[in-house]
């Protein structure tokens, strides 16, 4: 009798699910994990996106002076890039033969300035050499001249182009010389990008961290 009481009671127990849950321990260990493993990832994963965002600005930039030259061959005007740097924006303006001023080129009734991502500015920090076989030394392009083609347009940069699309200086002469050393460089404190012009109208971007020159074309 007492093997048979024993067998209906380990029967019984068959097919029963335990309801004990995790322990203390076992909840600290996972969660100390998933802090080691976001304090390990979350800083690559930031350093990641800025990468991004300055690559995307660099390539916007690179288009919006591309854009800029084929608009000067086509419509046989001056253009230019116009980049405030103060407010990290930048379009394109054009100068038809004639003209009294720059005007932006855009359409629509909305604003012609394109901004850069947030997190990025205007600038190369503390670098101090540019990219090889571009600039003789490190800087924005010109500023830009207001109507008159005299007076500088305070903290602003310009990239022109006459009507063969060749980089040309500021101003209002009528035979502007071409120049090879235009430039802009946008960053976002940890590394720099920058987008050069050279004296045939080829523009090429570069990158480098922002703690030393050691730029690779992109």
């Amino acid at each position: 009798m007492a093997i048979a009481n024993d067998t209906d009671k380990n029967n019984s127990d068959v097919g029963k699910v335990s309801n004990h849950g995790f322990s203390l321990v076992e909840v600290l260990m996972v969660t100390l994990i998933i802090i080691v493993l976001a304090a390990i990832g979350i800083p690559s994963l930031m350093s990641m996106v800025r990468g991004l965002r300055t690559a995307g600005d660099a390539r916007d930039l690179n288009g919006t002076i591309m854009q800029a030259k084929m608009r000067a061959s086509s419509d046989f005007a001056r253009t230019r890039l116009y980049a405030d740097l103060s407010a990290n924006t930048f379009r394109i303006e054009i100068l038809p033969s004639g003209s009294a001023g720059w005007t932006p080129d855009c359409t629509g009734t909305g604003s012609c300035n394109q901004f850069l991502s947030r997190g990025v500015s205007f600038g190369y920090g503390s670098l101090t050499s540019p990219p090889t076989n571009t600039q003789s030394a490190l800087a924005q392009a010109p500023a830009c001249k207001d109507d008159t083609g005299i007076a500088d347009i305070a903290n602003t940069a310009c990239i022109i182009f006459n009507s063969r699309g060749i980089p040309v200086s500021p101003g209002n002469s009528p035979y502007p010389s071409p120049t090879p050393d235009d430039a802009i460089y946008v960053t976002d404190g940890k590394s720099v990008t920058g987008v050069t012009v050279a004296l045939t109208g080829l523009s090429r971007v570069w990158r480098t961290e922002a703690t030393g020159a050691n730029w690779k074309q992109q």
